[in-house]
């Protein structure tokens, strides 16, 4: 747990170990994987790799809430899924200790999460799966109102801003400030990046998958998720059958269909099939996306399969980073790596609801 191999990022940077979103993605499919395969060691490596993070006061190693960091959010499902799964009382107060950040996580003048405390009113698309469907979990399971009527603002206003209606995209970031030295005059970031749109589809299928029938918020989430879905499918690449790293760059030079990003729209569609939040012709759209994955980036090697064309990292800014401008050129510019959580996480959460469905009897792969 101190060095996995899937934190490609983390091994490049030199980084200590410390509670990270790249972890709690895999951590995440992992446990979706031990559900579908009715397997128990999948549960009991999660807790082993979590015990190591987590004190039994709920202190989180290398976790610092003043960072104000939404990206440590995500990791708390695996707390959730250890405390539902074990009533274990330290993954309760970790659970409570990331509570307490988004109770103080400052926000834009319209409510709105910042990304970090280090981008000043700035939401990014990633964002909306690092802290929502943490957020959607657990007011689902106390029937908190006030709490789902906040989650469900903040998604509206990233559809009211970020959706670009030309492209039927969205945008990768938005500053309600106007004052980033990467917005154009509506506050907006210039390109389409796939990992982002990617991990807004899966905040919005895992946030309506367990909203409650009560309120009909759900109802929302899903519209908007078969509209950004209907959106993007349009750019799917012809040759590959999976998504470019800049959605509506097809002609450009260098654009390259990328892992990550097309794992999550496989995810997001299946996932909707799954709960009935989609249509069942949207488990067909994402069946042949994870097909396409496996046959264009999936490789043997002498350990088993090597997972590759995963873009390692991209963001935007701060200040003191000027390369991070979100300029086409920019998002070619970041390295591509192989078996990286980010990719890897998501391909296997996507296979994880392919099997699930095929165990319900609805066929597939």
């Amino acid at each position: 747990p101190e060095c996995p191999a899937w934190n490609v990022e983390r091994m490049h940077s030199g980084a200590k170990p410390h509670w990270n979103y790249i972890d709690g993605c895999m951590l995440r499919a992992l446990w979706r994987l031990g559900e579908t395969r009715r397997d128990a060691r999948y549960a009991r490596y999660v807790r082993s790799f979590v015990d190591y993070y987590v004190g039994e006061d709920g202190a989180l190693l290398g976790y610092d809430e003043g960072e104000y960091n939404l990206d440590n959010i995500l990791e708390g499902n695996a707390l959730v899924d250890l405390y539902e799964a074990t009533g274990g009382k330290k993954y309760l107060l970790g659970i409570e200790r990331l509570e307490r950040q988004l109770a103080r996580q400052p926000r834009t003048d319209e409510g709105s999460y910042w990304h970090k405390l280090m981008y000043p009113d700035q939401v990014w698309l990633d964002g909306l799966y690092m802290a929502q469907v943490f957020r959607a979990r657990r007011a689902a399971k106390n029937g908190d109102e006030r709490e789902l009527n906040d989650i469900l603002r903040q998604f509206r206003t990233v559809r009211a801003h970020m959706y670009d209606p030309a492209l039927h995209l969205y945008r990768h970031a938005y500053d309600a400030s106007g004052r980033a030295f990467w917005a154009d005059e509506k506050g907006l970031s210039r390109c389409v990046w796939l990992r982002a749109m990617g991990w807004w589809l899966a905040a919005l299928a895992d946030a309506a998958a367990v909203w409650p029938a009560s309120h009909g918020g759900g109802q929302w989430l899903g519209a908007c998720l078969e509209e950004a879905l209907s959106g993007l499918f349009p750019y799917r690449d012809a040759r590959s059958g999976m998504f470019l790293q800049v959605v509506d760059r097809a002609c450009a030079n260098g654009n390259y269909p990328e892992t990550s990003g097309s794992a999550l729209a496989s995810y997001a569609c299946l996932r909707g099939a799954n709960t009935g939040v989609l249509g069942e012709g949207w488990r067909e759209e994402g069946e042949s996306v994870l097909r396409a994955i496996e046959r264009e980036k999936l490789r043997p090697c002498a350990e088993g399969f090597e997972l590759t064309g995963i873009c390692l990292v991209a963001g935007l800014g701060p200040e003191s980073n000027r390369r991070r401008d979100g300029s086409y050129a920019y998002y070619l510019s970041e390295p591509v790596v192989a078996n990286e959580a980010k990719g890897v996480a998501p391909f296997l959460m996507a296979y994880a609801e392919s099997a699930s469905a095929r165990g319900a009897g609805h066929g597939g792969r």
